[in-house]
């Protein structure tokens, strides 16, 4: 069997490893990870995050004692602190960031299966249908 023209699976992790490079490479993610670092240096923001976790725990503890009042009122703190968090321009930065790799990602995904299914039909899996049921 000649197999020159078919690419093993080992072929296709190869190029799945460049293509990922070339992501990672990219002004998307270079962006991205300079935010990402901001952000975690940023002290305001990591104590906003911390006490929104914190709150998030009450919430889940004050629901098993099934106080909706309490609930409803560290729903309320955690909804003002997020807004605080959101008015801070580097996390608005960072937010954006990742709905740009998000894009970027939903790219690439649409590239490869436009690409694919071009080959083969995605949809059965199969080439072509069988002639019959005992092909």
């Amino acid at each position: 069997m000649d197999t020159s023209g078919l690419y093993i699976r080992e072929d296709i992790i190869a190029k799945t490893r460049e293509l990922s490079d070339l992501i990672g490479g990219s002004e998307e993610v270079v962006h991205f990870r300079k935010a990402e670092q901001m952000i975690q240096s940023h002290e305001r923001v990591q104590n906003l995050i911390k006490t929104i976790k914190k709150k998030q725990k009450e919430i889940v503890a004050f629901e098993s004692l099934r106080n909706e009042k309490m609930v409803a009122k560290i729903d309320a703190e955690i909804a003002a602190l997020q807004q605080e968090m959101d008015d801070i321009p580097l996390v608005s930065d960072f937010q954006e960031s990742q709905v740009e790799i998000n894009d970027l990602l939903q790219m690439v995904v649409s590239a490869i299966y436009d690409t694919v299914s071009e080959k083969i039909n995605v949809e059965s899996g199969k080439d072509s249908p069988p002639s019959s049921c005992g092909d």
